[in-house]
């Protein structure tokens, strides 16, 4: 058990470390609440959950896909199914795991990835 309390509080170490760091590039934008709901609601996009099924499941923004990050090995594998080419728009609770997500997609050869950085507690709040 303590072992795995470590490797929790490990990885939530280093996505706070992600967090901290400037993540636009050219690759990688950050978006508002207002970009979502003019240009992903209702669409027909990539938009990726990276937050516990658990959370998803408690609710979720439109038509997400859950992609849970904190199971890196899975996470790695659902990415494998989104096309590199079109836009993903990703998002979490706050904005942590997306970034860190960002950050994954962008060495794996995503062309353009938007990052909801007030992720689903903003998204409730600003509805």
């Amino acid at each position: 058990m303590k072992t795995i309390f470590k490797l929790i509080l490990g990885l939530m170490v280093l996505m706070g470390a992600y967090s901290c760091q400037s993540q636009e590039s050219e690759v990688i934008k950050k978006v508002d609440n207002a970009f979502l709901k003019q240009e992903v609601i209702g669409k027909n996009v990539q938009l990726v959950d990276v937050r516990t099924p658990g959370e998803y499941n408690s609710g979720h923004i439109d038509d997400a896909v859950n992609f849970d990050l904190s199971r890196q090995k899975t996470f790695m594998q659902q990415i494998g199914t989104l096309d590199k080419n079109r836009p993903v728009y990703l998002y979490c609770a706050v904005g942590s795991r997306s970034a860190y997500a960002a950050k994954i997609l962008e060495r794996e050869g995503f062309a353009k990835i938007f990052d909801y950085s007030g992720g689903y507690m903003d998204w409730v709040r600003n509805q």
